[in-house]
């Protein structure tokens, strides 16, 4: 029931948004009580925080996994820009909820979750590192400043991206991957 309470609010989250989503709406919704509801989430906000955690977490392991392959850093990249980008055909509800709602969370929340962004983004700004390093990559960039460009450029995807369009998430992948790696010259 706890997934089930977490699925369906992430889905009315992205609909209506997080503060115009009410407990009783999502109890509703479910056919529950609130008692449910209160029987594995404490408040609303700690069920936002649920949904933070699983989405980060979700994404700092399959990034760890990337980043413990035997290949290069360019290849390391390539997996990460899609893994961002795939991403959202699977999970693009939870991936808009966790860009879009972090501001009502708590200081002491927003605190833990931002932790665990700047991990994801320090990890990936080691790849590009260690690819200056491994002469992979040219000299003279700014790894953290090319790590926040890569994060801009795939996390605002979940803003205007349709994988039920007309581009799927894997060619978009590729399409971002040789702008990231080769530019537009």
């Amino acid at each position: 029931m706890k997934a089930e309470i977490k699925q369906k609010s992430i889905l009315l989250f992205e609909e209506k948004g997080f503060s115009e989503t009410s407990i009783q709406d999502i109890v509703e919704a479910l056919g529950v009580t609130k008692g449910t509801f209160y029987y594995y989430f404490s408040s609303k906000e700690q069920l936002l925080m649920d949904i933070h955690l699983g989405y980060i977490d979700d994404l700092l392991n399959r990034q760890e996994k990337i980043q413990q392959k035997q290949i290069s850093n360019r290849e390391k990249l390539t997996q990460l820009i899609a893994l961002l980008i795939t991403d959202i055909a699977k999970h693009g509800p939870s991936g808009k909820v966790f860009f879009r709602e972090m501001r009502h969370l708590g200081e002491e929340n927003a605190f833990q979750v931002k932790g665990k962004r700047e991990k994801f983004r320090k990890n990936l700004e080691k790849i590009i590192m260690d690819g200056i390093v491994q002469k992979e990559f040219r000299q003279g960039l700014d790894p953290d400043i090319i790590a926040f460009a890569i994060l801009g450029v795939a996390n605002w995807s979940y803003q205007w991206f349709n994988p039920s369009g007309g581009i799927t998430a894997d060619r978009l992948a590729d399409i971002y991957s040789d702008l990231i790696l080769n530019g537009i010259v």
